[in-house]
């Protein structure tokens, strides 16, 4: 067993001795496990070989893995109890993102939909009942709060909302209304749209050192707008958004954006044909899709077509233990995808270069958007 095999098992069963204490049951009542991953995770999780993943032309050893013993992997369940992993599609779209499209039952769409799974990757799905194709795009972590100066995961005393005014006051919400320990992804997304807004940045994300407002400071790694002052916040340690935060921000979400409008175009399609578009991922609720369009992580669509489905991975993985149909269903959504890679696309390139602005370089891509900035 492999080191990447033996960290993943110890926290599976970890979880597990965690729910059987809580709900009062025996480790032989676990009949079943059902993992939803991506790709390399569930080649760690079995024991697969994931080297030629990362190595052209990126082919995993397998994407469709049968039934296994749960005790020969060493997980601890029912001796006889089964591991299914749900199956991947290509290299970077793995059993999380098929899992995804059970959720949305994307099998039976009959509207062409768009499922956006957004983390370190984000993953994009287009196509309903008749066809489905799908591409993954290196997103990073700083919509997950990695990577960011006062940036912070989803939990207790972190940001969720954020409005800057004219004159450049900052108003926010926490998570459970408590004293700010930083921002977690939503904020970061409101804190970029309304940085726009306001005018304190620029359509390249530079900031407009000529504002009238002591937030705006100068510091030896450069400027920083500062969100919450010290005396407010938890950590005793003022909340700010810096220049490099804000760069590694645009980044993430051009590559997003990109992976959605050459999707689209391969398919001989633009934004217009859109019906509907489901969001998945760990923004929750508050994420703000007025603010995602903003600042160009999300095509200019109608915000009444966004709708948002939460951890679509965990909520497949559920429907496929609970249910053999299920499970046999995901496996003819993976079956049916079609893989692309963007890796090796000059046309990926052209247009996350072309992202990189606020909201993109051709404002004629978002004509919501440019009313918005002139209006505000």
């Amino acid at each position: 067993m492999g080191l990447m095999q033996e960290v993943l098992v110890e926290d599976i069963n970890h979880l597990i001795s965690t729910l059987i204490k809580r709900n009062h049951i025996s480790i032989h009542d676990i009949s079943a496990v059902v993992c939803a991953g991506n790709t390399v995770m569930t080649h760690f999780l079995i024991g697969l070989d994931p080297t030629n993943i990362r190595k052209e032309p990126y082919i995993p050893t397998a994407n469709f893995v049968p039934p296994l013993r749960a005790h020969d992997v060493g997980i601890k369940i029912n001796n006889n109890g089964l591991l299914y992993t749900l199956p991947c599609v290509g290299a970077y779209v793995g059993g999380d993102i098929s899992s995804g499209a059970l959720a949305i039952r994307l099998d039976k769409a009959d509207m062409l939909s768009l499922l956006i799974d957004i983390g370190t990757n984000g993953e994009i799905v287009l196509g309903n009942k008749d066809w489905m194709v799908c591409c993954s795009a290196s997103a990073g972590p700083a919509f997950e709060g990695s990577g960011i100066s006062c940036g912070t995961r989803a939990a207790k005393g972190a940001i969720e909302k954020i409005t800057i005014t004219k004159k450049y006051d900052v108003v926010y919400k926490t998570i459970g209304d408590a004293p700010p320990s930083g921002i977690c992804g939503s904020g970061l997304l409101d804190c970029l749209a309304n940085l726009t807004r306001s005018g304190v940045i620029d359509r390249t994300g530079n900031f407009q050192k000529e504002i009238n407002s002591d937030r705006l400071r100068k510091t030896d790694n450069g400027y920083e707008f500062v969100l919450v002052d010290r005396s407010k916040t938890s950590t005793k340690r003022d909340i700010v958004i810096t220049q490099a935060d804000i760069q590694n921000l645009i980044r993430s979400k051009a590559a997003i954006y990109s992976a959605i409008s050459t999707l689209l175009e391969s398919m001989g399609m633009s934004v217009d044909n859109i019906e509907q578009l489901y969001l998945a991922g760990g923004f929750g609720n508050y994420l703000d899709i007025r603010s995602a369009i903003t600042i160009g992580m999300l095509p200019d669509v109608s915000v009444s077509m966004v709708q948002f489905v939460g951890n679509t991975s965990v909520i497949g993985a559920k429907m496929a233990l609970f249910a053999k149909d299920a499970c046999e269903v995901a496996g003819i959504i993976a079956s049916k995808m079609t893989y692309f890679d963007l890796m090796s696309n000059n046309k990926y390139m052209e247009e996350y270069m072309s992202a990189n602005f606020l909201p993109h370089t051709d404002m004629e891509k978002f004509p919501s958007v440019a009313q918005e900035l002139v209006v505000s």
